[in-house]
């Protein structure tokens, strides 16, 4: 539970960590960075004649539209399974382009000073998910308690559980 592509994380490490993913196809791993320059540049040296192995899903966090450029990084990367984490949402992503993207999954901000969660901004994300054929996964509503995820994660009366389609086997 760290970036692994951090800048203070050197690319030998990091292979070491891609090795033992790919030692063990029968997991998925789920790889998720704020560097999104930096997993694309990785990710296509490391994968230059083929694309990551299904069994790793590569994600970039988009918080806000501020941060959209992320899933234009992760288009431009050789990964198999492309996902965005928007969260916390803090601001409707109504514009986000989702092409070529297998996953998105939802939440809101916990913690002391957290902010409120809009239900409509949820509701876009999902419906523009559900349109385009992606896998979409609303992971919680957020707040100080984190009583507020899990189970209580209940969008227009159901939990939103997807995972993308290409998910190894």
């Amino acid at each position: 539970m760290s970036d692994v592509f951090h800048k203070d994380v050197p690319d030998d490490f990091i292979d070491l960590i891609f090795a033992e993913m790919e030692r063990n196809p029968k997991h998925v791993f789920q790889v998720l960075t704020k560097r999104a320059e930096r997993l694309r540049r990785y990710i296509n040296r490391r994968y230059r004649s083929a694309r990551c192995p299904s069994h790793i899903w590569i994600g970039v966090s988009v918080e806000s539209l501020d941060y959209q450029w992320r899933a234009q990084m992760l288009r431009e990367s050789n990964a198999f399974v492309r996902w965005i984490s928007a969260e916390p949402l803090l601001e409707p992503l109504d514009t986000i382009d989702l092409s070529n993207i297998d996953w998105v999954v939802v939440g809101g901000e916990s913690g002391p000073g957290a902010r409120v969660l809009n239900i409509e901004w949820i509701r876009v994300l999902r419906d523009r998910c559900r349109k385009a054929g992606i896998a979409f996964f609303f992971k919680q509503w957020g707040r100080v308690s984190k009583k507020h995820g899990g189970e209580e994660a209940v969008l227009d009366g159901r939990r939103w559980l997807q995972y993308p389609k290409r998910a190894a086997a």
